[in-house]
């Protein structure tokens, strides 16, 4: 069985608990978020793939959209059910977090290219939201220290402004989805509903 899900521009590291406060709290201001919800309810991480799917119709109904002259490079997202329950949760979290990398200095790329006033918003808002998520992977580390970007992520090029769409979906509702319901059977208490189910499929 294989699920399809979505790494550059790095953002500087504060406290964990600023960063829980000021990445998630700022989109979600009607959910006064624990870092232990932001896992155990299943309902934000389903809100965020909402979201993702909303910005990638919205983006494809923009008008004319150029080709970028400077191609953004893009994360290979796919992954394997097999390969990803033999990982580690912090193997898992330094992998997402490499393809967050990529992604934000995708759309940052993008956006220096783009001056079409649609797809311009949609970059700049697909851009805060992949950090935010930058963000807050970087709070949950099993190892000690901060994330280094040492990684080298599978990655392609891409001249078409919806592909950084598709791929910042595909990561959010793939390897981010699986990644907090793992985090969850670690952090979340037993009996707690509805959050302890199991992610559904994709829509």
């Amino acid at each position: 069985m294989k699920f399809t899900s979505g790494r550059e521009f790095l953002a500087t590291p504060s406290p964990p608990g600023l960063l829980l406060l000021t990445s998630f709290l700022l989109h979600v201001k009607e959910d006064r978020a624990s870092p232990t919800r932001l896992v155990c309810d299943n309902r934000l991480i389903h809100k965020y793939i909402v979201e993702a799917k909303d910005m990638e119709k919205r983006v494809s109904q923009c008008q004319a959209l150029p080709a970028l002259s400077c191609p953004a490079v893009l994360p290979l997202v796919d992954f394997t059910f097999q390969q990803w329950k033999s990982k580690s949760n912090e193997t898992k979290r330094r992998e997402i977090l490499c393809d967050l990398a990529l992604l934000v200095g995708a759309a940052a790329g993008a956006r220096g290219q783009v001056s079409q006033e649609c797809g311009a918003r949609q970059l700049s808002q697909l851009y805060r939201k992949a950090n935010s998520f930058f963000l807050l992977l970087q709070t949950f580390s099993w190892e000690a220290g901060h994330w280094e970007p040492s990684c080298s992520p599978h990655s392609m090029e891409q001249t078409h402004v919806t592909s950084i769409f598709l791929t910042y979906r595909q990561l959010v509702q793939g390897k981010l989805r699986f990644f907090f319901h793992d985090l969850a059977k670690v952090l979340c208490e037993q009996g707690q509903g509805d959050s302890r189910d199991p992610p559904c499929g994709a829509r």
